[in-house]
């Protein structure tokens, strides 16, 4: 085994006590107890430093520094290298280690020297003159503290360490001693720390964070007058998915969109996860001309629609999924990467309007509807606070006497006039303004009816009155409703709540537990739009439901179209086996009406009675119509 340092420096002690007794400067008793004290202090030396240096918890190595021989390497080094000694022991240290810079790219042989300099101050020394630099700097500072460097194990894996060099010498022979800390698990969790940050942790996709970056990234990268594409892709009523069939569907459905549109893009492009449902796709360097750009760019959503199409097979649940998408071209240096981001936004919502399934291009005037878009939300905002909404009533029948009335809200806007919920509820469910909007027309129809109940002559109108499905998730849903009936004086049971499919087939036991305790207190429940949601026995029999509502568009074809007839009965069927009331939406003929009684339901609403109409038109027609209590 070869000898330590401390070995080597008492024996050039010992060997000049040995030439003082030659020269007869000592006596011979007096120096040989002094060369055995000395050879017991080596000794002792020796296990000391042996001791410390096989137990040490860093891995050591000492190589000579004129070519990198290892001279001597501890225990912690084969532990964490997988090599035995004889494998290292006379062999170049040179090959072992694989330094690198601090992105983590491999360069053979390049030093980091970190000491005392920040991140952004790194001095890195390459191939093929680097050992030479490392040990010219060492000769000179005589040591080069905190170096990141790959090791290679014996089988060829890299591992992380930390390593601090100083220069010692052996029997006058220059050498480097080389302390290791493995690091590895350290850069792992930095490196998941980083991913954590940049990339979205369903599809390992980068983020929006990460998505900026690399649109910057291009924009100051691309060549001259180069046009590249930035993509807007939102999935089509997903969130109606993801409440039919819960988070985990959702999820899985999310990862093989993903995968999807990853598979439409060359190597080169960034697919990136916006948000929830959202995606992004870069595609790079297209053409210098924006008409060639604009067709590969189509031709790429042409063909991420198309996949996006395609049936989905999720756990047993087949579903379908489309997508619209927003497509901008840019290259004009001067756009921010917001901007372009923005402008692939904008591009998206027309897609949607367009009927979905669809791509839109931006463009100016897309810009300037955007930005009406947004005044419009401002305007809903004071229009709720400020009385400018109102509601108005649709007669319910039940053949020719009148059994209550659906309350619909309208919008007086200041300069566009009488705005119908078309033309603001969907922005209202986008912005979240649904919630304090469907709170101000339960509000406004309990007081309504209120007013009616305190009345002989309309004592027994009940008023159904719609909740979007984000108002009855609100955690204080049933609180709020009852505090409103409280305020206002209206009677629990003149008081129905419609809602949607979508409503009820999320999160089911909760569902269940709030419309249970509202109907305890004498609120009655129907179901909207029936039919054209996902509809399922399963949850239809367990909530304490009252009534079912046939969808308009099933009425209109009717007496013309089989389908919708099917259908209309099936629902009427249903109802009757669920012991559940059913009505009609949409009943605009007599003969409409005949085919419905004839075929087992009686109640409706439509403009064959009458438009929807204020309150006080509604009082009118009620004059002479026979009311009769649910």
């Amino acid at each position: 085994m070869p000898g330590t340092p401390a070995h080597y420096i008492l024996n050039d002690h010992i060997v000049s006590e040995i030439i003082d007794i030659a020269a007869g400067t000592l006596d011979h008793t007096v120096a040989l107890e002094q060369l055995a004290a000395a050879q017991e202090v080596l000794r002792v030396s020796e296990q000391r430093y042996r001791t410390a240096f096989d137990t040490s918890l860093d891995a050591i190595a000492i190589c000579r520094m004129d070519d990198g021989m290892f001279v001597d390497v501890n225990r912690q080094f084969f532990t964490i290298l997988g090599y035995c000694r004889e494998e290292l022991v006379g062999q170049t240290s040179k090959d072992l280690y694989t330094w690198t810079d601090s992105e983590g790219d491999d360069h053979s042989g390049v030093f980091i020297d970190v000491s005392g300099q920040s991140s952004d101050e790194l001095k890195i020394w390459e191939n093929p003159s680097d050992w030479k630099r490392l040990t010219a700097t060492l000769r000179k500072d005589s040591v080069c503290r905190r170096m990141e460097a790959r090791l290679r194990k014996k089988n060829g894996d890299l591992i992380w360490g930390v390593i601090s060099a100083s220069v010692i010498e052996i029997e006058a022979v220059p050498c480097v001693l080389f302390v290791t800390r493995d690091i590895s698990d350290a850069k792992a969790a930095e490196e998941e720390i980083r991913n954590l940050s940049l990339y979205d942790v369903l599809t390992n996709l980068p983020n929006r964070r990460e998505l900026l970056e690399r649109l910057h990234a291009c924009r100051n990268t691309r060549g001259e007058s180069s046009q590249s594409a930035l993509l807007a892709i939102n999935l089509d009523h997903f969130r109606t998915v993801n409440e039919l069939f819960g988070s985990a569907i959702g999820d899985q459905l999310l990862q093989e969109a993903a995968r999807r549109i990853v598979g439409c893009v060359r190597a080169g492009d960034t697919v990136a996860r916006s948000s929830g449902d959202e995606f992004s796709v870069i595609l790079e360097h297209l053409s210098g001309a924006m008409e060639e750009a604009a067709d590969k760019a189509r031709s790429s959503a042409q063909r991420i629609l198309a996949n996006l199409d395609a049936p989905y097979s999720l756990e047993g649940h087949d579903c379908r999924c489309t997508a619209s998408i927003g497509i901008t071209i840019f290259g004009d240096p001067d756009l921010s990467a917001e901007d372009t981001l923005q402008q692939s936004d904008i591009a998206v919502i027309h897609a949607k309007k367009a009927g979905r399934n669809t791509m839109r291009f931006f463009s100016p005037v897309l810009q300037l509807a955007v930005n009406e878009r947004n005044a419009i939300e401002i305007d809903l905002r004071t229009a709720i606070e400020s009385n400018q909404l109102t509601l108005y009533y649709q007669p319910q029948m039940h053949d020719s006497e009148l059994i209550g009335a659906e309350a619909l809200v309208r919008w007086n806007h200041p300069t566009r006039g009488l705005l119908l919920p078309g033309e603001f509820i969907p922005l209202a469910e986008e912005t979240g303004l649904i919630v304090p909007l469907g709170a101000w027309v339960l509000e406004a129809a309990c007081r309504q009816s209120a007013a009616w109940q305190s009345s002989r002559d309309f004592a027994h109108i009940a008023i159904s009155v719609n909740i979007s499905a984000r108002q009855f998730r609100q955690p204080d849903f049933v609180r709020s409703v009852l505090e409103t009936l409280r305020r206002t004086g209206a009677d629990p049971h003149g008081i129905e709540i419609e809602v949607t499919e979508s409503t009820l087939v999320s999160d089911v036991e909760e569902v269940i537990a709030r419309m249970s305790e509202l109907k305890t207190q004498g609120i009655r429940f129907s179901v909207d739009d029936f039919g054209v949601g996902y509809s399922s026995l399963s949850y239809l029999q367990r909530l304490p439901l009252d009534k079912l509502k046939i969808d308009m568009s099933f009425i209109r074809r009717i007496l013309t179209d089989p389908s919708s007839s099917a259908i209309a009965q099936a629902i009427i069927s249903l109802a009757r086996a669920l012991n559940l009331e059913v009505i009609a939406e949409g009943v605009e003929s007599e003969e409409q009406r005949l085919y419905l009684a004839q075929v087992g339901c009686h109640r409706y609403q439509g403009y064959l009675t009458s438009r929807p109409v204020p309150a006080s038109q509604f009082e009118e027609l009620m004059i002479g119509m026979t009311v009769v209590k649910r």
